[in-house]
């Protein structure tokens, strides 16, 4: 994912390199003596699959920058602790459940939601979510 606009411009001029790459690629057997066939179109592929990836990037991030519309709605992220917690109730898990599957105790779990996860970093608050999806 590009960040920011010096990301954006090392990514276009990445994937100009690979472009020229590709145009100067010669798939033929005789350019690589002593190289198989397979690894040679493997080569090509890979080359390939790399400038596909760099221009999804640049595109995602230009669609971004003339979008200028918000994509996080703060009313939701304000409403995660409590949909974590409805989640964890709905998945059937105890607190004790939940903090086995995260290898932590169960008391921080209830730390955690009884102060709505304000002391949770973002890593836990994504690893208690994909536990609940679990």
């Amino acid at each position: 994912m590009i960040r920011n606009a010096r990301e954006y411009r090392i990514t276009k001029a990445q994937a100009e390199k690979f472009e020229r790459a590709l145009e100067e690629f010669d798939p033929r057997p005789s350019a690589h003596p002593n190289v198989h066939p397979r690894l040679i179109k493997a080569q090509r592929d890979a080359m390939a699959s790399q400038l596909e990836t760099l221009r999804r990037e640049i595109k995602e991030y230009e669609r971004l920058r003339s979008s200028r519309r918000r994509l996080i709605n703060p009313k939701e992220i304000a409403e995660l602790p409590h949909k974590l917690i409805r989640a964890r109730i709905a998945a059937g898990l105890s607190q004790r459940e939940l903090a086995e599957r995260l290898g932590l105790k169960e008391q921080q779990i209830q730390r955690y939601e009884a102060t709505n996860y304000e002391t949770a970093s973002l890593k836990r608050v994504i690893e208690i979510a994909q536990a609940l999806a679990a």
